[in-house]
This record gives structure tokens, C-alpha cells and sequence, in this order.
């Protein structure tokens, strides 16, 4: 029987699946207390987290000093909070959720993207106070026939652009790892373009790339003010990859239609004065791809490949 440790929040029904093979310490507030997180790390012999905990510096240390490690489960897709170099070094294996909660995110897209180009849908307080801005909001925009420009291609970038070809919108896509003529384009309906082309010439550009040294930054001042007027943003990816002050100053200055914010370049976001005030603004805590169905298929699939790891002791081969 092994120790498992999980130290942010899973589906209790694939917890409980794992109590009835092994020993189970579940405490989703674990992650904020440093020194019990590094004690218990040190006596485990699998490790599941989501994207709060850093498994690098002291507490990859402690998990490799225990000598008993032999899985990391990630609760997620994004890798970014851990230190994969040195578990490949060290033959830890990692293993994220790939694909769990990729239509989760892909209908936080379109959905956002509806609801900030029609602009309509935050009138509740005017309407019940007795006005009528009929007027204001007969201008919104329809999504149908608008292009959505996706940088980055992956599973979750494929599974949106589907979804929006639903809806009529085009696709327009680049990733730097994909080859022009790659299948996936033309399996999910959508054109492949330079990166350029898909910021500037996109009604809505949705970024699906993980933070490495060639993405932070990505959409600077530059690019942004390259964007269409009027065009919407939405970064479901990472915090980091977009300059955050440049953004709020396109959307206060009208230059962009919307925006779309769910991660941060830190989380949980601190007092972000420069988003006071800005217009056709949603900001949301990280849970783009966290619904009570994503979470299901996530939790139950790390729980079953990190059991399965488990059952096979691949990690006495590190």
C-alpha cells in the first residue's frame, strides 16, 4: 500500500477510490502551510497537485530526499509549476490530465467571447432600476462570421476552434510546433497563419500557449495596439504571457472591444489598480478550465494512470 498526498482540492469520489487501494492524506488547504507540506512530501510515494503548488526548490528536494516518491499527478494540463527538467533528471515521472478539461475551457472561450462582443448582458441593475438602454445596447455585435484567431493549437486550442466553427465563426490558428500542412488545421476547420496575421486580423484572438521564456510577454504593448479595433482578448493560458497594464490602458483607451482575463502573473491576483474602471472587462479566478464536469474527469483520471503507476512500480526504476 503506498502513501498518496494531495494537497489542493480533487473530486472526493476519486479520493475515495484511492482510499480503497492505498493511504490517502486529502487536505486541500495543505498547499498554504509550507512546513507540513514539506514534512508530508518527504513520506509519500506519490505526490497530486494542481497549479498552486510549486513542486521545485525545497520541496521537490523533500520529495526526492524521502527516497519514496515515484509519481506526481497534475491535476491540469499546464506544467509550469513544476520543475520537469529535474524530475526527468531524477526519472520521476509526471503526469498531467491531458484533454480532461479541455471543453471546459473551449466553452469559456465562445462564451466569454458572446457575451463581450454583444455587450448586452450586464444591464440587469439599469433595467430593474427603471431605465432602458435599449438605445446603448441595440449595437452589440453577433459572433457568427467573425474570425476567432487561436495562438497556440493544442488540444484545448483544436477542441475551441470545433466549437466555434459551430457557432459560424472562422478559425484562424498558429503554433509554433505544428508544421503548415499538419492535419490538425484542416480536422478542426481552421486555417493555419502566421502569428502576426492572427493577432491583427482577428475579431477575437484567444491565446492557449504555456508560459515558457518565448511566450512571456507575448502580448505586449506592441501587439495589442496591433489588434483590431474593437477586438476581444482572452487568455485562458497563462499569467505572464500578457502585459496586463498595456491591455487595461487598450480597453480604457476603446482600442479593444473586451477582454477576457483568467489567469494572472500572480494568483491569487493582489489590489490590480490598473483594472479599476476598465469597460467590457470579465476578470475570473483561474477557473476557465474548472467546472464540477471537468473536475470529475480529471480527478478520476490522474487517480486512475497515477494508481496504475503505482501497481506497476515503475518508480523503483528511478
Amino acid at each position: 500500500m503506498a502513501r498518496i498526498v494531495i494537497p489542493e482540492f480533487m473530486d472526493q469520489r476519486a479520493v475515495a477510490g484511492l482510499r480503497t487501494r492505498h493511504e490517502v492524506l486529502y487536505d486541500a488547504k495543505l498547499v498554504d502551510d509550507g512546513a507540513r507540506l514539506l514534512k508530508e512530501a518527504a513520506a509519500c510515494e506519490a505526490f497530486i497537485v494542481r497549479n498552486r503548488t510549486q513542486v521545485r526548490g525545497d520541496l521537490l528536494k523533500a520529495l526526492l530526499a524521502g527516497k519514496r516518491i515515484q509519481v506526481i499527478g497534475r491535476l491540469g494540463v499546464g506544467l509550469d509549476n513544476i520543475d520537469v527538467a529535474a524530475c526527468e533528471a531524477a526519472r520521476l515521472p509526471v503526469i498531467p490530465a491531458t484533454g480532461a478539461n479541455a471543453l471546459s475551457v473551449a466553452e469559456y472561450v465562445v462564451g466569454t467571447a458572446m457575451l463581450l462582443l454583444r455587450g448586452a448582458y450586464q444591464s440587469t441593475a439599469a433595467v430593474a432600476g427603471g431605465q432602458w438602454p435599449r438605445t446603448a445596447l441595440s449595437n452589440g455585435r453577433e459572433i457568427g462570421g467573425k474570425t476567432l484567431g487561436l495562438v497556440g493549437f493544442g488540444s484545448i486550442g483544436q477542441l475551441t476552434a470545433r466549437l466555434a466553427r459551430s457557432v459560424g465563426m472562422q478559425v484562424s490558428a498558429f503554433d509554433a510546433m505544428l508544421d503548415d500542412d499538419h492535419p490538425a488545421y484542416a480536422d478542426a476547420g481552421a486555417r493555419c497563419a502566421g502569428l502576426d496575421e492572427v493577432i491583427t486580423m482577428s475579431d477575437v484572438v484567444s491565446l492557449h500557449v504555456p508560459l515558457v521564456e518565448g511566450t512571456r510577454g507575448l502580448l505586449n504593448a506592441a501587439r495589442i495596439g496591433a489588434m483590431k479595433k474593437g477586438a476581444v482578448l482572452i487568455n485562458t493560458a497563462r499569467g505572464g504571457i500578457v502585459d496586463e497594464v498595456a491591455l487595461a490602458a487598450a480597453l480604457k483607451a476603446g482600442h479593444l472591444g473586451g477582454a477576457a482575463i483568467d489567469v494572472f502573473g500572480t494568483e491569487p491576483l493582489p489590489v490590480a489598480p490598473h483594472f479599476e474602471g476598465c469597460p467590457h472587462l470579465v476578470l475570473t479566478p483561474h477557473i476557465a478550465g474548472v467546472t464540477a464536469e471537468a473536475n470529475e474527469r480529471v480527478s478520476f483520471l490522474i487517480a486512475e494512470k497515477v494508481a496504475e503507476l503505482l501497481a506497476a512500480g515503475s518508480g523503483s526504476k528511478r
